[in-house]
């Protein structure tokens, strides 16, 4: 798999704070972003202590305070997984909408906004999977969770069960595929085509204003006016 370029993910939230460097004491959160993005752009089998603390520019006995070995961080970096992309997409289905239509452009923000679904985490993670038996047995769950979430979002909306179960695992996994195609597709044409998929997802056209409030928040993320 061709893994995107990505800003590395170390970060402190106070702008004024000293960069990470020399004796600068670095958190817990600091060793799981670097170690995250070194398992997004160069796979799992780079994460390792020595290369996450030369990252950062600090001892290995650092990483001492907040793990107990790299097994450890390993398990913390799929814990984070799953309580971000997961629980977004299951929290995105879960959000109230007078349609069916509104409910999938909720579900939709998760892939225009990084900050609720990691799309590149998401394929780090299915990447490690092909390597890992208990990897994969976490990421088979994790699926299952999320097919159930949007199974449960049809049924609200009073599609029959069978029907319910196909057209979620329809979006899910055409979602799935059209990420992991990589087509470098601007967004702009990507959210020109959403009613047309709405479509095909539900049978129904969009009501008025769901397009529109979903290409909203699309602008808003681009340009990082989102509140």
């Amino acid at each position: 798999m061709t893994r995107k370029n990505v800003t590395p993910l170390l970060q402190r939230n106070d702008p004024d704070s000293e960069p990470l460097t020399g004796n600068t004491k670095v958190t817990r959160q600091d060793w799981l972003n670097v170690a995250m993005d070194i398992l997004i752009s160069d796979g799992v089998e780079q994460v390792k202590v020595l290369t996450v603390g030369e990252r950062l520019n600090v001892s290995r006995s650092s990483f001492y305070w907040y793990f107990k070995s790299r097994q450890d961080l390993l398990n913390a970096l799929l814990q984070h997984w799953d309580e971000t992309n997961t629980a977004a997409l299951v929290h995105q289905s879960e959000t109230p909408a007078d349609t069916i239509t509104g409910a999938i452009c909720n579900v939709f923000r998760c892939f225009v906004d990084d900050s609720l679904f990691n799309t590149w985490l998401d394929f780090a993670i299915r990447d490690w999977a092909r390597r890992s038996g208990s990897v994969r047995r976490v990421l088979d769950q994790s699926d299952e969770t999320r097919l159930a979430a949007l199974e449960a979002m049809f049924a609200r909306y009073d599609y029959p069960a069978a029907e319910a179960l196909t057209r979620a695992r329809v979006l899910y996994y055409m979602q799935i595929g059209y990420n992991l195609a990589e087509l470098n597709e601007p967004m702009s044409q990507r959210l020109k085509m959403v009613p047309h998929y709405l479509h095909a997802f539900t049978g129904l056209q969009p009501a008025p204003g769901e397009v529109e409030a979903l290409r909203d928040y699309a602008t808003a993320v681009s340009r990082g006016e989102k509140s």
